[in-house]
């Protein structure tokens, strides 16, 4: 249940054509301390609830916990949840053996698109695509339990 992650941001919207899948995300922050969250996410029509722990020191890897719930629990949920309601489209590319989720933002974090790729040991090798940007892993800014307490339109540019 340890989730191993790199995070990047985006050069180009070269990704779009690349998916092969593509869905809309709602999701909220029941605890967003930074010794562990607690998410409720609308992904489609299926709910979730996961539980995630504090990032080692280069933010590569946390526990992660998610359990699937009902779509009504998850809407009941996010009424709970602390401000504010993340929404994103996230768009699967599949890059050699990787799968790169793509997420793009909108309300108060329209205009940030961040990449992520699962990795199954810290220092696998992984294929960057040519839209892949600037590795941000371990940068708390761009966490989203970060990003619903300061929303990327609030960042000074």
């Amino acid at each position: 249940m340890i989730e191993i992650e790199r995070k990047f941001l985006i050069e180009s919207e070269a990704f779009k054509k690349e998916a092969f899948k593509k869905y809309i995300i709602i999701q909220g922050f029941l605890n967003s301390n930074k010794e562990r969250t607690v998410r409720v996410r609308l992904k489609d029509d299926k709910g979730f609830i996961t539980v995630k722990g504090k990032s080692s020191k280069d933010g590569l890897a946390r526990f992660e916990w998610e359990k699937e719930i009902s779509k009504p629990e998850a809407e009941t949920l996010l009424k709970l949840c602390e401000p504010t309601i993340i929404n994103k489209t996230r768009y699967n590319i599949q890059v050699g053996k990787h799968v790169f989720e793509v997420d793009e933002f909108f309300g108060e974090n329209k205009g940030l698109i961040i990449a992520e790729v699962e990795l199954e040991h810290e220092n696998e090798a992984v294929e960057k695509p040519n839209w892949l940007g600037s590795e941000v892993t371990g940068n708390i800014k761009y966490y989203n339990s970060q990003l619903s307490k300061q929303p990327f339109n609030t960042w000074k540019k």
